[in-house]
Formats: structure tokens, C-alpha cells, sequence
């Protein structure tokens, strides 16, 4: 089901009530990024992306080999926004239950009734952190995608809310496929974001090592509060876009797609499938809190334009013609980028 009432009425904020708002929200944003960075050294874009998603309401996919700081990242992120975080290490033999919960029999010592008691799983979290996701067999994976996507956990005949704000991010390895289950199309689709981490540079890695291996570790303190959080992800979605940066990530996402009447012969040749509509939501979902996040109550096409390779690159599916050339998802979007031109104003 594809993402709903991303426009809703527009904030009429005084101009000085709107600025104090906004430089408000622009020095949180910039205090989070300072502070994680005490643990969690370079890897900024990274960091944003992930801010971005969180204050969208959307969830996250971290594509990385081993030992380059996700759960360092996620684990501090939590602790400064002050939510409550949880750790599941997907394996072959996690079942749904394992992370939804299940039915206990509690008997009473004073009367001898025996009475059933729900004991909840790791997905009753605010922040989760789906270690390798694909290592676990698509009916937990299922049950993790619903929650993602409904925000409720049903067991047995009893439907629960998750607390807001309510934040998943999981991580592959993209070096070791075998036992894996791939997730589906359908499903990746439902990530906001695809967030790559590669190797640091030498001179970041050369600060990592040196704020790793001496001393102790930087006690991080809360900067935000939950319900703070909360207030930030409906101003995001109140933020007012123009219709020519609407029709610019629709372009942009209509341009993925091909044997359309508009398909370049590039895309023709190199995918087979391209994003659906949830990508055009997702760009300006992401959009509106990468301005917020900067101080501008403002969307603009440089904001789609940051966010595409976020948004599309799990949404793009190449033929075997692009994968025997070399060609990326990263390498489609940015000639994309490229050819689609900023709408007249």
C-alpha cells in the first residue's frame, strides 16, 4: 500500500514564530551529527540520510561489509534521541514469534488459575536494528515488513501499536549471499532509503582507530526528546512544496522506467523494471526533511536531486545486459539525473 496524506495542510506559522522553529530545529539537527560523530567518526551523508528517514516516518536499509560501524551508528543514535533501542540478529531459524512475542501460561500461587500473558518480543522498540536481514526465512521477514509498514503487531486475535516514533534499520552483507533469502522487490520497496556504507577514507579511518584504541568510549547524552521527535515529523510532513518540485521526482521516477512512451533507449536497455509511486513519495517525504533539517521551510529540486540515489537505487531492477557491462544502480540514476531537466517555472 503505497504511502498516504504526504501533503497535509501547510503550517501557517508568524515569520518569527516560523524562523525561531526553524533555526530550532536546524541546531538539534546540527547537535546530532556533532555528537555521534564523537563515536561514529566521518560517514556524514550516512548520518544525515539516516536523520532524514527517522524524521520522515520511514525506515531504513544499510548495505554494508563487515565492521564499518552500523551498529555503532544505530546503538548511538538511539541514545541521543532518547528512545529505546533493540538488537535482533536474524538467523536462519528466527521465527515470527521470536520477534513479535508469544502467549506464556502464568499460573497464580494464591489461587491455582492459570491464565495466558502475552510476553512481548523485540519488535515493542522504538529504534530496531534488524541485523542481516536476509538471513532469516521470508515469513519473519514478512512479519517484520508488516510492522514496518502498519506500525501494529497483531498476535493471535489481539492487534498492539508500536510506540512512536517507531524506527527500523536493517543491514545486509552484500558479500556473502549463500543461505541467504534475498528480500523481495515488494518489500524492499518498503525502505525509504537504501544507505550505502563504503570503506572510510585513509585519514578518517586513521581517526577512528586513534579515538578506538585509547581511552575510553564517549558517554553520549540524550539531545532530544521522543516527543520532540514527534513534533519535528509533523512539521516535516506540513512543509508546503511547490508543484514543479512535485513534478520533478515524479519525472525522476517516471524516467526509471522502461518500454514507456517517454523510456530512453538507455533505460530500455539496462532495466527491467524501474520505481513505482512510492519512490515520487518517498523523494519528497525526504525532501521536505532534508529542508527542514537545514533551516528552510522551503522543498527544491537540489533536495530531490541529493535524495535520488537514496530513494531509487533498491527500486531499480537491471537485466542481464547492465550487470555484464558493469553497470550499477548508482551509475542508471545518475545519468537519470542527468536527463531529466528542472521543470519551467
Amino acid at each position: 500500500m503505497a504511502e498516504e496524506n504526504i501533503q497535509p495542510k501547510a503550517i501557517n506559522l508568524p515569520k518569527e514564530e516560523e524562523a525561531k522553529a526553524l533555526a530550532d530545529i536546524k541546531f538539534v539537527n546540527n547537535r546530532i551529527i556533532a555528537e555521534i560523530g564523537k563515536v561514529f567518526i566521518g560517514q556524514t551523508k550516512v548520518v544525515e540520510e539516516v536523520l532524514y528517514a527517522l524524521f520522515a516516518r520511514g525506515h531504513v536499509l544499510l548495505i554494508g561489509v563487515p565492521g564499518l560501524g552500523k551498529t555503532l551508528l544505530v546503538n548511538s543514535l538511539a541514545k541521543l534521541l532518547d528512545l529505546d533501542f533493540k538488537r535482533v540478529q536474524f538467523t536462519p531459524d528466527l521465527m515470527p514469534s521470536d520477534i513479535i512475542g508469544t502467549d506464556i501460561i502464568e499460573e497464580n500461587t494464591k489461587t491455582g488459575e492459570r491464565n495466558f500473558r502475552f510476553l512481548k518480543g523485540p519488535l515493542f522498540t522504538q529504534v530496531l536494528l534488524a541485523d542481516e536481514i536476509n538471513r532469516t526465512p521470508p515469513k519473519t521477514q514478512a512479519a517484520l515488513l508488516q510492522v514496518m509498514q502498519e506500525r501494529k503487531i497483531t498476535s493471535g486475535t489481539t492487534t498492539y501499536d508500536v510506540e512512536e516514533p517507531f524506527f527500523v534499520l536493517a543491514t545486509q552483507n552484500p558479500i556473502e549471499q549463500e543461505g541467504t533469502y534475498p528480500l523481495p522487490e515488494a518489500q524492499l520497496d518498503r525502505f525509504m532509503f537504501n544507505v550505502r556504507l563504503e570503506y572510510p577514507p585513509v585519514e578518517e579511518e586513521i581517526m577512528m582507530v586513534k579515538a578506538t584504541t585509547c581511552g575510553t568510549a564517549e558517554d553520549l547524552k540524550p539531545v532530544i526528546t521522543s516527543e520532540r521527535i514527534k513534533e519535528l515529523q509533523e512539521i516535516v510532513r506540513r512543509v508546503p512544496v511547490s508543484d514543479r518540485v512535485i513534478k520533478y521526482a515524479v519525472s525522476i521516477a517516471e524516467a526509471t522506467r522502461p518500454n514507456q512512451p517517454n523510456s530512453s533507449d538507455f533505460v530500455n536497455s539496462y532495466i527491467t523494471w524501474g520505481a513505482g509511486p512510492r519512490a515520487s513519495q518517498y523523494l519528497i517525504l525526504g525532501a521536505k526533511a532534508r529542508a527542514v533539517l537545514q533551516g528552510r521551510y522551503y522543498v527544491a529540486c537540489e533536495d530531490i536531486r541529493a535524495l535520488a540515489s537514496a530513494v531509487l537505487r533498491h527500486r531499480i531492477m537491471l537485466n542481464f545486459s547492465a550487470e555484464a557491462e558493469g553497470i550499477t544502480p548508482d551509475a542508471v540514476i545518475e545519468k537519470i539525473l542527468k536527463s531529466v531537466l528542472e521543470p519551467v517555472e
